[in-house]
C-alpha cells in the first residue's frame, strides 16, 4: 500500500501490485485507486491501460462497468485494444503514409489498407512505468524512441489518472518531442453502465454536444466533408436510446461492415478548455457517463467488430455492442488533412489534453 500524508485527503488510497510479468521478464505493475464513495480504479502499465472501474451501488456491492481482461497475458495481446492508451496516432492514418515537411513516412497497414491506433508497435502494447503523484493520483511515462511504429522522432509521454471525491477520473496527457511528428493519443475504455459482463449497451442513452459529423469512405477514413447530423442516424443533439440507431446502420456484414457506430464527432467546442462532449446514461440500473475534454473531436464506437471470441474478467465472452467506446480525440487522418485540427508536434513545445469520465446516477 502506497501512503501518503492524510493531510491530503485521508479518505483515498493507492495500493501497488504486481500483475504480472512480460514475456521479457519485466514486472507489470497494478495500481488501485479508491475514493471514500467506494469507487475503485485499477490501472496497470503495460498499455497505461484502466483495466476496471467499480462502481458502488445500494446494496454495499461493486459493480465493474469497464471491459478488460483478468490477467497479463490479455492485454499483451489485447486485440481490440481494451482500456489502453492508444497512439502514437490513435485513429487512422489513409493508406499508413503521410508526409511531414517534405518527407514520406509508410507506416504498418494494420487496418485492411490502412494504419490503426499506432500499429502493432502502437502504445497499447508498450511497458510504462507508473509512479503515484499524490494520494489520488498516478502518473505513467513511456520514452518512445525515434523510428517506433515508423514515426519520426524521440517521444516522451506522459499520461496521469486522477480519481476524485466526486466520482470524476481525469486523464491528463502530456508530449514532448526532438523531432516534428504527429501525436493523438486516446483512451480506448470499453463502458458498459450495465456491468462489463451484463447486457450490451444497446439500451444506453447517448447525447452529445456534436451538430456534426467526419463523413467516412467505405474504408472509414474521412472524405474531408463535415455533414451535419440533424434529422440522421447519427444524431445525438438529443438523447436517443443506442438500439434505435443501431437498426437503422446494420452495415453489410457479407462486405466486412458490421454496422453500429465508429464515426468521429466534431464537437461544438468554443476551445476554452475542458468542455462537456458526451453524456451517457442506463435506464436499468440509472448509472451515468458524462465525458468531458479538451479535445475537438470524439470517437463513438459501439463494439462493432466484439465477435465473442475474446473472454474477458471472470470469463465474460464480450460479443458485438457489448461496449461503447468515446475516444476523445483529434480527427481521424489528420496528418493527411491540413483543413483539419493539426497532430503534428514539434520540438519545444508541450502537447497536452485533458479527458474526464465523470460517473453518476439519475
Amino acid at each position: 500500500m502506497v501512503r501518503f500524508p492524510e493531510s491530503e485527503s485521508p479518505s483515498m488510497t493507492i495500493e501497488r501490485t504486481t500483475f504480472g510479468r512480460t514475456p521479457g521478464g519485466d514486472s507489470v505493475a497494478c495500481f488501485s485507486l479508491e475514493n471514500g464513495r467506494g469507487t475503485r480504479i485499477e490501472l496497470i502499465e503495460l498499455g497505461a491501460a484502466v483495466r476496471s472501474v467499480q462502481l458502488l451501488d445500494g446494496s454495499g456491492s461493486r459493480t465493474d462497468i469497464v471491459l478488460g481482461y483478468d490477467d497479463l497475458e490479455g492485454y499483451l495481446s489485447n486485440p481490440a485494444y481494451l482500456g489502453c492508451i492508444a497512439g502514437r496516432v490513435a485513429n487512422r492514418i489513409a493508406g499508413g503514409r503521410f508526409v511531414l515537411d517534405g518527407k514520406a513516412y509508410a507506416l504498418e497497414r494494420n487496418d485492411g489498407p490502412h494504419h490503426l491506433h499506432g500499429g502493432s508497435e502502437g502504445l497499447h502494447g508498450r511497458l510504462w512505468r507508473g509512479e503515484p503523484r499524490s494520494q489520488r493520483s498516478v502518473r505513467f511515462a513511456y520514452r518512445s524512441p525515434d523510428g517506433e511504429g515508423g514515426y519520426p522522432g524521440t517521444l516522451e509521454l506522459g499520461v496521469t489518472y486522477v480519481l476524485s471525491e466526486d466520482d470524476e477520473l481525469r486523464i491528463e496527457y502530456e508530449a514532448e518531442t526532438d523531432t516534428a511528428t504527429p501525436v493523438n493519443l486516446t483512451n480506448h475504455s470499453y463502458f458498459n453502465l450495465n456491468g462489463h459482463s451484463g447486457p450490451d449497451v444497446a439500451n444506453h442513452v447517448l447525447e452529445l454536444r456534436a451538430s456534426r459529423y467526419t463523413v467516412p469512405d467505405a474504408t472509414r477514413i474521412p472524405t474531408g466533408e463535415l455533414r451535419a447530423v440533424n434529422g440522421s442516424a447519427f444524431d445525438f443533439t438529443r438523447p436517443a436510446a443506442l438500439r434505435e440507431r443501431l437498426e437503422q446502420l446494420p452495415g453489410d456484414p457479407a462486405g466486412g461492415d458490421p454496422g453500429g457506430l465508429d464515426h468521429n464527432y466534431v464537437l461544438d467546442s468554443d476551445g476554452g478548455g475542458v468542455e462537456l462532449a458526451a453524456r451517457v446514461a442506463e435506464p436499468g440500473t440509472r448509472r451515468t457517463l458524462e465525458v468531458l475534454t479538451s479535445e475537438p473531436g470524439v470517437q463513438v464506437y459501439t463494439g462493432n467488430f466484439l465477435d465473442g471470441s475474446i473472454v474477458g474478467k471472470a470469463g465474460a465472452r464480450y460479443g458485438k455492442h457489448q461496449g461503447l467506446c468515446l475516444e476523445t480525440q483529434h480527427f481521424p487522418d489528420s496528418v493527411n488533412r491540413p483543413e483539419f485540427p493539426s497532430v503534428v508536434l514539434r520540438p519545444g513545445r508541450t502537447w497536452t489534453s485533458t479527458t474526464v469520465y465523470r460517473f453518476g446516477r439519475e
